[in-house]
């Protein structure tokens, strides 16, 4: 039976576990609760470590076998990714503490932001794990493989979402903004971060197994097969459903179409001067050749950069007024397919004229 305290730390530990889901999904929650859910993962982690405050006291004492020699590293990297974490967080705050906000140089903060958080929620799904052969302790063997098996196919679709969005270039500092998924429902943005964190907590279980001795006494490296299996189902996964993706936009290509139409006929398309398409701004037609699916963007006048009281401003974003005489750019579905030849964040336009005295792309 738990103690009160056992009870507690409990209740602790599945807020934190809630807590990381909702800070990791930015485009669920919005800048402001983001904020103050950090401050809230920061006073929770406090009293997560007072509870478990036994655990500094014994640090140098007794003998390290190599479970306890993985668990203090983990720990300890864990801790000063937390803290850097929320140290960079606080100085970009613009609700929760914006008296700290500037505390070091905001761009710096921003890069650290990123990888840290996604360092501090792979190492928290690591520590998760390392508890996790205890948690499983009084399973029987049969439910024992069942668990493992429904962790090990979980943790596969979380390794492949890991994979598909990038966040290897964020946790090797490789990019310095978070491009993120507002398509997808809010709900499955939690499901699928929980599947991330599972792959993590899964390489933390396997760890806990072969760096403890079994029933036998020994130390055995057969654990090492679940990770392997969770490793080979993501990359599977991510190979498989790249090349469907790839077959999709070639698939669904209206241009792939009209050229085979025209390869197999030996004719080139007419040309149907009522054949129309739709302005982006106020709903208007104009002729077209042929229907490519690039819509007319009219120009206009625009501001560019930021103001000096906006939130994360870098000192080169001078707030100016820049002209756009006009473009083409391309549809969503064409952008699919497009996206098979060129990897860009930002709309592919053509035919297009700016004029801005002031930035250095115009």
């Amino acid at each position: 039976m738990q103690t009160k305290t056992g009870i507690i730390k409990r209740i602790v530990d599945v807020v934190l576990t809630v807590l990381l889901l909702f800070l990791m999904a930015f485009q669920v929650t919005g800048d402001v609760l983001h904020e103050w859910l950090g401050i809230g993962m920061t006073a929770a982690l406090v009293l997560h470590h007072l509870l478990n405050r036994k655990w500094y006291q014994s640090v140098f004492k007794g003998t390290y076998s190599p479970y306890r020699i993985a668990m203090t590293a983990v720990n300890t990297l864990m801790l000063v990714s937390i803290a850097l974490t929320a140290l960079s967080g606080m100085a970009m705050s613009g609700h929760a503490v914006p008296f700290l906000y500037g505390l070091i140089n905001v761009m710096t903060a921003r890069t650290l932001h990123l990888a840290f958080s996604y360092w501090s929620f792979i190492l928290m799904g690591v520590h998760i794990g390392l508890h996790m052969k205890a948690m499983t302790a009084k399973l029987p063997d049969k439910r024992k493989i069942v668990f493992n098996v429904i962790l090990t196919g979980i943790s596969g679709a979380g390794l492949r979402l890991f994979l598909k969005n990038g966040i290897i270039n964020c946790i090797t500092f490789q990019t310095h903004f978070a491009f993120l998924d507002y398509q997808t429902a809010k709900w499955l943005i939690i499901l699928q971060n929980l599947a991330m964190l599972l792959f993590f907590v899964l390489m933390g279980y396997v760890l806990s197994e072969v760096t403890q001795k079994n029933k036998d006494k020994k130390y055995s490296a057969k654990p090492l097969a679940w990770a392997g299996c969770a490793i080979i189902i993501g990359i599977v996964l991510n190979l498989t459903l790249n090349k469907d993706s790839l077959e999709s936009s070639f698939g669904d290509s209206g241009w792939q179409t009209s050229q085979n139409t025209a390869v197999q006929t030996g004719v080139q398309k007419a040309v149907d001067p009522t054949e129309q398409v739709t302005t982006a701004e106020n709903n208007t037609t104009v002729p077209t050749a042929v229907n490519d699916e690039f819509i007319l963007i009219e120009g206009g006048s625009f501001n560019m950069g930021s103001p000096d009281s906006e939130n994360w401003r870098i000192a080169d974003e001078q707030l100016h007024e820049a002209a756009e005489r006009g473009l083409m750019t391309i549809t969503e579905r064409k952008r699919r397919f497009l996206s098979v030849f060129i990897y860009a964040y930002y709309d592919i336009a053509v035919s297009s004229e700016r004029v801005c005295t002031t930035c250095s792309i115009a």
